[in-house]
């Protein structure tokens, strides 16, 4: 076992994980309770090893739909697949989870445990929409589980990463979650300090702040996330610049032109890579009109458009107090969007594409992009199928893989 090793909690579809796995660290379990998205997970896993052993044509056969994703899992070791468990962490799982991690570690130290609990319970929108302010949600109690493996690996450091209304959530007796959080990972063993990244700061197209919690066991010296900031090397524009050009309701599986410098230097492309999920969903003939109007009105003088300023005959919604911005444009010439969220699963409305002359929301391709993505990353469904609505909920769930691995490559030098 290798001195940087870790186990991913919650781990989503894995852009946490794969920042890691990118500045050397090795996985030694993801443990994510959604099918999908250990689906996902699975055959990055697979990705990494058949990149390792000069195998990975039959990677690229499974993206261009040569092979079945039983037949990709079957051409690499067993251990490979089986390092994501697919199960909620709970109490009745709890025990079996940890067997399946201890095998794995066959009695190697554990040096990291990564990942953040679901942010839903915590999110300032999700409090907003919910007559109790979520303090009945369970989701937001899971950090005591994340505790319980830190007490049974005692791993020297943790990362933990969660959104900005972590700050401010509030149990039921009125005390903030935050403090009660420090204070159970006190307990533990942990000396711990909070960072708040926003990505936009760190060559990430996105406007997306961040609470990134920095654990060291109290035996061994602390980590710092002082890291260097630098703006994105390119704009949004440029960033879907080789993408092919599609209108909403169709798809392209071959791209527009070569990868450009700055997509290679942000490890989004490289000319081998089969194009997939450049899939833009349907939309309606009212969807579409917004989108122009919402388009041109950027265009003319970067100003977003109001709900209530669309015409009367296009309005369908009651509410035209809150949420008048529901219809966004992400800007071209910037060099960042506005924050994936994983609602762009539910609509598009709020990432419009740019482009008037395609007239649409954005592929789970573009958004991946947007997340930094490589485009060899695969959003798998629950069956052997290309899923939209699955790839845009992991997407907009996930941490920007190249904020991940900036993140971890900045622990690597003071470990």
């Amino acid at each position: 076992m290798q001195a940087y090793n870790f186990i991913d909690l919650f781990a989503g579809c894995g852009g946490l994980s794969e920042g890691f796995i990118r500045a050397g660290f090795l996985p030694v379990a993801h443990i994510e309770m959604d099918v999908a998205a250990s689906n996902s997970l699975k055959t990055r896993m697979c990705y990494h090893w058949l990149k390792k052993h000069k195998k990975q044509k039959i990677y690229f056969n499974y993206l261009n739909r040569k092979i079945s994703r039983k037949e990709l899992y079957s051409s690499v070791p067993s251990e490979i697949i089986d390092s994501v468990i697919n199960k909620e962490i709970s109490d009745d799982n709890l025990d079996e989870i940890f067997q399946s991690i201890d095998a794995k570690l066959d009695g190697a130290p554990l040096s990291f445990v990564v990942g953040g609990p679901p942010c839903q319970a915590y999110s300032l929108i999700g409090r907003s929409c919910d007559k109790d302010n979520m303090k009945n949600d369970e989701r937001n109690y899971l950090y005591k589980y994340y505790a319980e493996f830190l007490h049974r690996y005692k791993p020297k450091y943790f990362v933990f990463e969660n959104v900005m209304g972590l700050l401010s959530a509030k149990d039921k007796d009125g005390k903030l979650h935050f403090e009660k959080m420090f204070k159970l990972f006190k307990k533990v063993g942990y000396k711990c300090k909070h960072y708040i990244l926003n990505a936009k700061d760190y060559g990430i197209p996105q406007n997306r702040k961040r609470v990134i919690i920095i654990g060291n066991r109290k035996d061994i010296p602390e980590l710092n996330l002082n890291i260097e900031q630098t703006p994105c090397c390119c704009t949004i524009e440029e960033l879907f610049s080789d993408l092919p050009i599609i209108k909403a309701g169709s798809y392209s599986n071959k791209y527009k032109g070569n990868a450009s410098t700055k997509l290679k230097k942000m490890k989004i492309r490289n000319s081998s890579i089969p194009l997939t999920y450049q899939i833009a969903r349907p939309n309606t003939c009212q969807d579409l009109e917004i989108y122009k109007i919402a388009v041109k009105k950027w265009n003319k003088n970067s100003t977003r458009l109001n709900y209530n300023d669309i015409p009367k005959q296009l309005q369908t919604h009651k509410n035209k107090t809150a949420f008048t911005d529901r219809f966004k444009v992400v800007a071209g010439e910037l060099t960042y969007s506005h924050t994936v969220v994983a609602h762009v699963a539910k609509d598009g409305h709020y990432y419009i594409h740019p482009d008037i002359k395609q007239n649409r929301s954005l592929t789970p391709r573009e958004v991946a992009r947007i997340q930094t993505f490589p485009d060899d990353y695969y959003f798998e469904g629950t069956k052997d199928e290309i899923s939209r609505t699955s790839a845009y909920k992991q997407i907009g769930n996930a941490v920007p893989v190249l904020l991940a691995e900036k993140i971890a490559k900045h622990i690597k030098q003071q470990y």
